[in-house]
C-alpha cells in the first residue's frame, strides 16, 4: 500500500512516499513562495524516484495546518483534486499531530498571530498569549515544534526533535484514510483575510 503525503503549510514544499511504515522517498525544498508552481512537479519526481505512478497510490495525505494561508489552500486543493481524479481517499492531517507523531505525550507548539503560541496536546488546543501559563499539567511535558522555544520560562519540559512533516502526514493518512471520511480542509489559526464574509467556507 503506497501513500503519498505532502505539505506546503510553511516556507517549504515537502513530500514523502511511504509503503506501510517504510519511507520510500522523502523530499523537502525550502521556499518562501512558489509552492503552487513547484508542488505537482515535486510530487511527480517523488513518485518517479520511488518507482511508482499515480495509479499505484492507495491514499493521499495532506498537511492542513495551521500555517500559511496560501500554502494551505494550495496543498488542500491539490489533494482534493487528485483524490477525485484518482478515485482514492485523501486525509487531512494537522501540523501538530504530524510533528508529534510517534513522540508520545508531548506538547506541540505552533506559532500564532501577535506572538501567541498554539499549544496542542492530543486533541486539545490552547492558545497561549505572551506571558500566559500553559494549561494545568502541561508545563512538565516534552515540547516540540517551531514555536517550542517561545514557551521557555513557562515550561520545564525538554525540547525534543519533532517528527518529519511529510512522512508523518503520509503514515497517519495510510492508517486513517478511507472512503466516506471528511474531505481535507485548512485549519486556520485565525480567519482568512480574503474571506468574503464570516460564513464563507475555506474552500468550495
Amino acid at each position: 500500500m503506497l501513500t503519498l503525503g505532502f505539505d506546503t503549510s510553511a516556507a517549504h514544499c515537502a513530500a514523502a512516499l511511504v509503503s506501510g511504515d517504510r519511507v520510500v522517498v522523502h523530499r523537502v525544498e525550502a521556499m518562501a513562495k512558489g509552492q503552487a508552481e513547484r508542488l505537482m512537479p515535486l510530487l511527480e519526481e517523488v513518485l518517479a524516484e520511488g518507482g511508482a505512478g499515480w495509479r499505484d497510490l492507495s491514499a493521499l495525505g495532506v498537511g492542513v495546518g495551521p500555517g500559511n494561508f496560501t500554502g494551505l489552500r494550495i496543498a488542500v486543493a491539490a489533494a482534493r483534486g487528485l483524490a477525485l481524479g484518482l478515485g482514492i481517499p485523501a486525509e487531512g492531517v494537522g501540523a501538530a499531530e504530524a510533528l508529534g507523531h510517534g513522540r508520545g505525550d508531548v506538547v506541540a507548539a505552533l506559532s500564532a498571530p501577535r506572538g501567541a503560541v498554539l499549544a496542542v496536546r492530543g486533541g486539545r488546543i490552547a492558545r497561549v498569549g505572551p506571558g500566559d501559563p500553559l494549561p494545568e499539567g502541561w508545563a512538565g511535558l516534552p515540547r516540540l515544534g517551531p514555536a517550542a522555544g517561545l514557551l521557555d520560562g513557562r515550561s520545564s519540559g525538554p525540547v525534543v526533535e519533532a517528527a518529519a512533516m511529510a512522512p508523518s502526514v503520509a503514515r497517519i493518512a495510510a492508517a486513517r484514510a478511507a472512503p466516506g471520511r471528511p474531505r481535507p480542509a485548512p485549519l486556520y489559526a485565525r480567519p482568512a483575510d480574503a474571506a468574503s464574509g464570516p460564513a464563507a467556507p475555506p474552500l468550495a
